[in-house]
């Protein structure tokens, strides 16, 4: 809990220090973040693998912690030095200085270190959580209370955190980030005698490397159509391989020298099962689906990054003392999704039953998503013209740094209609990819969502990037620009995507019986 209220108070409000702190120009401080954003979502999975496969959780836990610490403590230094950052600006002057080359190296290496440790425990306290369980049903209890703990964490984060950095001291807050992961790290460490430890078990990955070597190493090798041919590691019939993705049936094939006397396998990179042939099969028929979420979430990540700019340039005061801090706004996005999941898991789908007499598949789920996805960026397009027009209308549009008088809260639509999306698609992608795949990899089908996002931060990054060169849509200064249009290009791409995600699922055949169960009608169940 304490390194997740931590990661919430330091990165969430990220871009706003390095805009009011660093003097970074406003699109390349959204584009620093989606990087920070995008690496915090595809090093834990790298953090699984290592826990699996070499380490151990405990120890991989002990490390990202303290590397972690050791990045947060060097943000908090910026903001407590001033040697580690530059002056203010002059009142009413648009010209700041620069940070130097130092101040901006210990920035970053800051930023690495924090975000790099943050892969270290995101996913393997959870693995680690549920290891010290022996039934099914503890470890879906265990599971339950720490998505609520992550959520609330995350909350609380976001809010009361980034509220003191905004409206106290940048120190303090950086400095409560400090403590609450150097006191989460303690009490970690003194339960180590209570602790379950499993040894690791070995990377899944490596199974999937030596079929495709296997195959390519038996390239030449001609592809038999006896079932004596390949092994399998089910002792009396040996099953055929399929004959989808027929090249990589080489690497099943049985070739002199490959088999030792008591029939296991000899070579491991030149010989494998029919079974892990089959199961890296499985995977590529869901790289289609998979690659339509990595598109269904780049919108999110391009909307999230840009509508903290646009909270910048709005009204953020409720009532005449509390300002809601810019960085906090995506607070809004989490509050919608848990609210819609709710309504959505015991309003609606018992609905769906009822009228359907099925129930929704994940595939279903997703579309849904996709389609409020696009409605989220209708909404976000209007909105944003809104803001455009509130400017001009107030001769706002040169004097950078102005408030529009105009309440952030015309915001919450579209990230509203975003969350309520999400509690579709999200749930949808992560019972898909664990049902879909093969069991034995089951370990990374959880992880597939956070790599997902991670590769759709940096492609937001991309989008960002090819509109700027491109177009003058994005200025730093966004009353300038034409922020709307950008929205409504993701629409475009979005639509396209979705009928794409159609086709794919249109075709796509479940791997996993009980998911067929769940297309049949309930009165047949």
């Amino acid at each position: 809990m304490g390194l997740t209220l931590a990661v919430a108070g330091w990165s969430t409000n990220l871009v706003v220090y390095l805009i009011e702190k660093f003097h970074v120009k406003s699109i390349v401080a959204t584009q620093i973040i989606n990087v920070v954003n995008g690496s915090t979502s595809l090093l834990p999975v790298l953090g699984a693998i290592f826990a699996d496969s070499l380490f151990g959780c405990f120890p991989v836990i002990c490390i990202s912690s303290s590397v972690s610490l050791l990045g947060i403590l060097l943000l908090a230094l910026t903001a407590m030095l001033k040697s580690l950052r530059p002056k203010a600006c002059e009142n009413g002057s648009s010209l700041c200085p620069t940070p130097t080359k130092p101040q901006f190296a210990v920035l970053y290496i800051g930023i690495a270190l924090a975000s790099v440790g943050l892969g270290g425990t995101r996913f393997t306290l959870a693995a680690m959580g549920a290891n010290q369980h022996e039934r099914p049903k503890d470890q879906a209890i265990f599971f339950n209370w720490y998505v609520v703990i992550l959520y609330a964490s995350a909350v609380f984060g976001a809010t009361v955190i980034v509220y003191i950095e905004d409206s106290f001291s940048w120190a303090l807050g950086f400095g409560i980030c400090v403590a609450l992961t150097l006191i989460g790290l303690a009490i970690f460490l003194l339960g180590n005698g209570y602790y379950k430890h499993v040894k690791p078990q070995g990377s899944p990955f490596t199974s999937l490397a030596r079929i495709i070597v296997a195959a390519i190493r038996k390239r030449n090798t001609p592809i038999s159509s006896q079932r004596e041919d390949y092994y399998s590691e089910c002792h009396g019939k040996v099953e055929m391989p399929t004959t989808s993705f027929r090249f990589f049936n080489r690497a099943a094939l049985k070739t002199q020298g490959d088999i030792n006397p008591d029939n296991s396998i000899a070579k491991p990179w030149r010989l494998c099962s029919v079974q892990q042939v089959e199961e890296l099969k499985f995977l590529i028929k869901i790289l289609p689906i998979l690659s339509s979420s990595i598109f269904l979430s780049t919108p999110i990540a391009v909307l999230m990054s840009l509508t903290v700019l646009q909270a910048l340039t709005m009204d953020r005061h409720l009532g005449q003392h509390f300002k809601i801090p810019a960085g906090s706004m995506i607070v809004f996005i989490l509050t919608s999704t848990a609210i819609s999941l709710t309504f959505i898991d015991r309003i609606l789908y018992p609905m769906w039953q009822k009228l359907s007499r099925q129930s929704p598949t994940p595939l279903q789920r997703i579309g849904l998503g996709h389609v409020f996805n696009a409605l989220g960026m209708v909404v976000a397009a209007l909105m944003e013209s809104k803001r455009l027009d509130m400017a001009r209308t107030h001769n706002l549009i040169d004097k950078p740094g102005s408030t529009i008088p105009l309440s952030v809260l015309w915001l919450v639509p579209q990230l509203g209609v975003v969350g309520f999306g999400e509690a579709f698609h999200y749930p949808g992608q992560v019972t898909f990819y664990y049902q879909e795949f093969p069991k034995s990899l089951r370990s990374i089908a959880t992880a597939m969502i956070s790599m997902i996002m991670g590769i759709a931060y940096y492609l937001s990054n991309a989008v960002i990037d090819v509109t700027r060169r491109a177009t003058g849509w994005l200025p730093d200064d966004i009353n300038k620009g034409r922020l709307e249009n950008v929205y409504w290009i993701l629409l475009v791409v979005g639509v396209i995507n979705f009928v794409y995600y159609l086709i794919c699922a249109r075709f796509y055949k479940y791997q996993n019986a009980l998911e067929k169960e769940n297309e049949n009608p309930i009165s047949n169940k």
